[in-house]
C-alpha cells in the first residue's frame, strides 16, 4: 500500500537520498492516509545524526536537538526532521532521562505509543511499513500500545490521555490490556504539566466522539484525578424532568454542541454547565423532588477552579464561565422592551448567540422533557428588534464619558464608575434619556447625593 506523497516531500527527501539518507514520514499522517483523511501534519524521521541533517541543508533551526530533532527549512517550509532513536528511563513519567540515537527504523518505531501510530512511509515512493500490527488494529477500530502498554504509560503518562482522545478522534475502543494498564496507572498523571493535560483534554472534547474519550477517562480513574468536579456527577439523581443522571446530561449536552459544530466556548460550557447541581441539590417543600437554586452561580464558580487549575487563558476561561452563570436565562412573552434591553446589556451582544447554542444543548439534552425552540426563536426576534432601534446598552453608548464628567467637577474613582453604571440603567429603562443635557444634570445630582 503507498500513500500519495506531496510533491515538495519527495523533493525534501531527494535532498536526503543524494547525501546517502533515507527519509521516512511517521506517524499521525500515515495513519490519516491509511483511513482517506487529511492530515499535512508532517513528521519526519531518519538515521541522519542531527550534525549531519544540518550538514545538508543550508537553513536548519536547532528544534529539539538535545531529542534529536532539527527544523529543516526548505523552499519557505520549515520540517522537523527527528533521528532514529530510543529513549531511557521516565523517572518523572514525562521526560526521557536518556535519548540513544539508532540506526533501525524498527527500532524507532518500537518507541511510539500506539500501534496506529507507528506506520511509516519511505520517501519519496510512500510505500506504507507497519511493523507493529497497526493495519489490523485500524481494520478492527482499536487502539492498543505497543508491547507492554505498562511500560508505555510509565515512561509518558500522558499517553494516558493521548488514548483517550484518539478513542475521540475516531471513534475507536481501547484495546482490554491498554485500558487495564491505564486503570493501575492512573494516579501517574498527576505528574503531567496542565498545560500537557488541558491540550489533550481540549482536543478530545472538540472530537467527534467525545462519549469515547471521556468514559475512558471516567472508567480508568484519569477523570477523578484531573477532573473530580465532573467525576462527582457519574450516577448523581437529579430527578424532576430529567430522566437522565447529570453525567450523562452533561455528556449529551456536550454531544450536541459537537454535532452542532459549535464554538469551542460553547462545548466546553455545554459540559460543565451544571456541575454546582451537586452543592446545591435540596429537597423541594413538598420532600418529592430535588431543587437546585443557584446551580448556575455555583457551576461557574467551579468551572473558574477546574480552568484555573488546568492554566487556560483568562479570555477562555471569563468566556466559559460568563455563558454558564447566565445559561439559566427564562424568557416569557410579557418581558417589557426595558427587560430585553437589560438581558442584552448583561449578556452581552458578543455572547448572546453563544448562550442561545448552549441553551439549544442543554433542552437537547433533557431526556423527556420536550425543546422549546419556538420560546427561543421568539426571545431571538425580540432581541434583535432592540438591536434594530441601536439604543444604548452599553457604557459606550451614552451620550457622556469620563471626560466629561471631569470637566463637570466629579473626580475620577470608584464614585465616577457608580455614575456611569447609575446613567446607563436608566438610559436602559427609558433610551430617550440617552442627551447629553439629561444626562449632565443627573450626574450632577447623582454626584452630589454621594456627597451627602
Amino acid at each position: 500500500m503507498r500513500m500519495r506523497i506531496p510533491e515538495r516531500i519527495k523533493e525534501l527527501a531527494s535532498v536526503f537520498g543524494k547525501a546517502g539518507f533515507p527519509l521516512y514520514l511517521v506517524g499521525g499522517a500515515v495513519r490519516d492516509a491509511i483511513l482517506g483523511k487529511e492530515n499535512n501534519d508532517y513528521d519526519f524521521t531518519t538515521p541522519a545524526l542531527p550534525e549531519q541533517v544540518k550538514a545538508i541543508f543550508r537553513r536548519t533551526i536547532d528544534t529539539g536537538i538535545k531529542h534529536g530533532t532539527v527544523t529543516v527549512v526548505f523552499h519557505g517550509s520549515h520540517y522537523e526532521i527527528t533521528t532514529f532513536r530510543t529513549e531511557g528511563g521516565y523517572s518523572d513519567s514525562r521526560h526521557p532521562d536518556s535519548v540513544r540515537f539508532v540506526s533501525s527504523l524498527e527500532e524507532d518505531l518500537s518507541r511510539r505509543d500506539f500501534t496506529i501510530n507507528a506506520f511509516a512511509a519511505s520517501l519519496p515512493d510512500g510505500r506504507i511499513i507497519d511493523l507493529n500490527g497497526g493495519m489490523k488494529d485500524l481494520r478492527s477500530r482499536t487502539i492498543r500500545a505497543i508491547g507492554d502498554p505498562h511500560e508505555r504509560f510509565c515512561e509518558d503518562a500522558l499517553r494516558m490521555m493521548r488514548a483517550a482522545r484518539f478513542a475521540s478522534q475516531l471513534g475507536f475502543s481501547i484495546e482490554e490490556r491498554t485500558a487495564e494498564a491505564m486503570k493501575e496507572l492512573h494516579e501517574t498523571i498527576t505528574k503531567v504539566s496542565a498545560e500537557r493535560i488541558r491540550e489533550e483534554l481540549w482536543k478530545l472534547i472538540s472530537s467527534p466522539h467525545p462519549r469515547k474519550g471521556l468514559e475512558a477517562m471516567r472508567a480508568s480513574g484519569i477523570m477523578a484525578g484531573i477532573l473530580p468536579e465532573l467525576d462527582a456527577t457519574y450516577g448523581f439523581e437529579q430527578g424532576g424532568m430529567h430522566s437522565e443522571t447529570l453525567y450523562e446530561h452533561l455528556v449529551l449536552a456536550l454531544e450536541c454542541a459537537v454535532n452542532h459544530g459549535y464554538p469551542m466556548e460553547v462545548k466546553l460550557a455545554a459540559l460543565f454547565h451544571d456541575i454546582g447541581k451537586i452543592g446545591t441539590r435540596k429537597r423541594s417543600e413538598n420532600g418529592r423532588e430535588w431543587t437546585f437554586y443557584g446551580h448556575d452561580t455555583l457551576s461557574a464558580q467551579l468551572t473558574d477552579t477546574v480552568f484555573r487549575r488546568l492554566k487556560t487563558s483568562n479570555d477562555e476561561r471569563e468566556s466559559v464561565t460568563h455563558l454558564i452563570r447566565n445559561h439559566m436565562f427564562c424568557y416569557t412573552p410579557d418581558w417589557s422592551d426595558s427587560a430585553v434591553r437589560r438581558f442584552i446589556a448583561r449578556v452581552g451582544i458578543e455572547n448572546i448567540n453563544n448562550l442561545f447554542f448552549l441553551r439549544v444543548c442543554d433542552m437537547s439534552a433533557t431526556i423527556g422533557y420536550p425543546p422549546q425552540p419556538d420560546a427561543l426563536l421568539a426571545f431571538s426576534e425580540r432581541i434583535n428588534e432592540e438591536l434594530d432601534k441601536e439604543n444604548a446598552l452599553s457604557l459606550k453608548d451614552l451620550r457622556i464619558d469620563g471626560r466629561r464628567l471631569i470637566e463637570l467637577g466629579i473626580k475620577p474613582g470608584p464614585k465616577m464608575g457608580e455614575i456611569l453604571a447609575r446613567l446607563l440603567d436608566e438610559v436602559i429603562e427609558d433610551p430617550g434619556r440617552n442627551c447629553s443635557e439629561y444626562l449632565e444634570k443627573r450626574a450632577l445630582t447623582l454626584s452630589q447625593c454621594q456627597e451627602r
